[in-house]
């Protein structure tokens, strides 16, 4: 069967050899616009996607399309009920970045514990050359060791960070899941609104709901410890950002870091990217793309068409 990748450009520097010996024919593209992907998809059998959409009036009209797979976790770029009526199954990748986010969580984290960032602009400016003494500590750093941590989301990535937070010497606390009602498997887990005012770090590891929109706004931030930090590796829109600017400059919080922001990228500006705001670190929602993580994705993907080729279904099936 022929296949086109419509944005390969996150996963370019990759060994595309798994995908190709799956296939008669890959065609790739960097990026394609919404207005492009018809014209782009016409005559192929499967479209590989990762953000590119995929319309229910593309999908309508595309007699060959036989499969859509999503080189994410994420589908909601692909109209699943378009699929369904034409009964074009949609599968995406799983998992593959537990590991990467988890690192890049700790690596948010220490940073923050440490003013890692304020420290070396600090010896780029000179001022360690100019100490009376032989160190600088102009910046109050503090351990991770005895610090409780609190988790929203307890998936394969809270599990994780919670692993790797307790190899710290921390303590670990879950929230119960947000709009959900508690389970047998929740009693260990505490309200949102309780467990707050007990972490001295809380991270974010839910997807982002109707329930979780906004989860963090000034109410819950007001909730967190005097001097508290908060990591976002989640989703943009879990977390009030002009909120959260707020609590940083009223010194309510020590620090925060994200690695997502409401709009991505972030082309009308965002508050988060003010100038001076202390204590604040924001990547570009990287915290996934490791090259082991984006390899596994690939071979997931690749894993997934020669599933759908033999036994006519897709591995990691979503529709």
């Amino acid at each position: 069967m022929r296949a086109v990748f419509l944005d390969l450009q996150s996963l370019d520097d990759l060994d595309l050899q798994p995908l190709r010996s799956v296939v008669s024919e890959l065609v790739c593209h960097q990026q394609t616009a919404v207005a492009d992907v018809l014209d782009r998809i016409r005559g192929f059998d499967i479209v590989i996607t990762n953000k590119a959409v995929l319309t229910a009036e593309t999908i309508a009209q595309s007699d060959s399309l036989k499969l859509i797979c999503v080189v994410a976790t994420g589908v909601n770029n692909v109209d699943l009920d378009a699929a369904k009526q034409r009964d074009i199954p949609v599968c995406n990748c799983q998992g593959y970045g537990t590991s990467s986010v988890a690192q890049h969580v700790f690596s948010l984290m220490l940073a923050l514990h440490t003013r890692l960032l304020d420290y070396h602009k600090a010896v780029g400016e000179g001022r360690w050359n100019r100490s009376e003494q032989f160190c600088l500590l102009d910046y109050p750093i503090q351990e991770l060791q005895g610090k409780t941590l609190g988790l929203v989301g307890y998936g394969n990535l809270g599990r994780k960070v919670a692993e790797i937070a307790r190899a710290f010497g921390m303590k670990v606390l879950v929230a119960q899941r947000p709009g959900a009602e508690p389970t047998q498997a929740d009693d260990s887990r505490l309200p949102l609104n309780e467990m707050l005012p007990l972490v001295d770090v809380l991270s974010l590891h839910c997807p982002l709901t109707d329930a979780t929109r906004n989860l963090i706004d000034a109410r819950a931030l007001r909730l967190m410890k005097p001097g508290s930090f908060l990591i976002n590796a989640a989703r943009g829109g879990i977390v009030d950002e002009p909120a959260l600017v707020s609590a940083l400059r009223e010194g309510h919080l020590a620090g925060a870091a994200t690695d997502v922001l409401l709009e991505e990228p972030p082309r009308h500006g965002n508050p988060l990217l003010e100038p001076d705001i202390p204590n604040l670190i924001v990547t570009p929602h990287c915290a996934w793309g490791s090259f082991q993580a984006r390899s596994t994705i690939i071979a997931q993907a690749a894993e997934n068409i020669h599933a759908f080729l033999e036994q006519g279904s897709p591995s990691r099936r979503v529709v």
